[in-house]
């Protein structure tokens, strides 16, 4: 159990920093934070499928906090109010959720691609409740002119719409890709084994012959 814990820790470590790496590579930014990313969330997905949503939602929560640091949100001049609500909802809970991604797994290949579309749309819902609670009335805030003031939901769909749906399309698609592969599904899927699940019942025997044999050689040297 212990080198299971272990083996899941270390693979989750891997693919959380790849997932930061990725988050770097941006395609399309907006002024207010919301970009297009080089399938960043994936990795994050990834793990919640191999080991179920206990491990992805703990990925996925350190994932929030380093997207924290890379977002602006601390040189907008907030009230602490605005602050707080702006992490949590649009930071922590929006990528936190990416830690369900796995919960169609065990229904095959359409049942991952299924939940990694879900945990896209479910970040996308979370990113425009935070529009319209937090943003509706800071006209600072309008990326696409003063006709969208007083817009709230209108402006929220359109504001997170225009780097969430292609970076959902992006994700999806390369998902499907690397399922496919052989190679990629057998390390995706299969489950890990402890230590001593690798031992076969003929290296047992071949143990125990080595061990009969050497307490053999010593009888015979006395």
């Amino acid at each position: 159990m212990k080198h299971t814990k272990l083996v899941a820790l270390c693979e989750s470590a891997l693919l959380l920093a790849l997932a930061v790496v990725l988050s770097y590579i941006k395609f399309f930014e907006l002024p207010f934070d919301g970009s297009i990313t080089l399938f960043s969330m994936l990795p994050i997905c990834l793990i919640a499928i191999k080991y179920g949503w206990k491990w992805g939602l703990g990925t996925a929560f350190c994932f929030s906090w380093f997207q924290i640091l890379q977002g602006g949100v601390f040189g907008w001049g907030l009230t602490p109010v605005m602050l707080i609500g702006s992490l949590l909802l649009d930071y922590i809970l929006a990528y936190t959720v990416l830690g369900f991604a796995g919960i169609f797994r065990k229904k095959g290949y359409f049942g991952m691609l299924g939940g990694i579309a879900m945990v896209c749309v479910l970040r996308f819902l979370v990113h425009f409740l935070a529009g319209i609670i937090l943003w509706a009335n800071f006209e600072q805030f309008v990326a696409f002119g003063q006709e969208w003031v007083n817009r709230p939901v209108l402006y929220s769909i359109c504001y997170n719409g225009v780097y969430m749906l292609p970076e959902t399309i992006l994700t999806v698609a390369v998902a499907a890709i690397l399922l496919k592969i052989p190679q990629i599904k057998r390390l995706i899927t299969a489950p890990v084994a402890p230590v001593w699940a690798t031992v076969t019942k003929d290296a047992v025997k071949d143990a125990i012959h080595e061990v009969e044999e050497e307490k053999k050689a010593q009888e015979d040297q006395k």
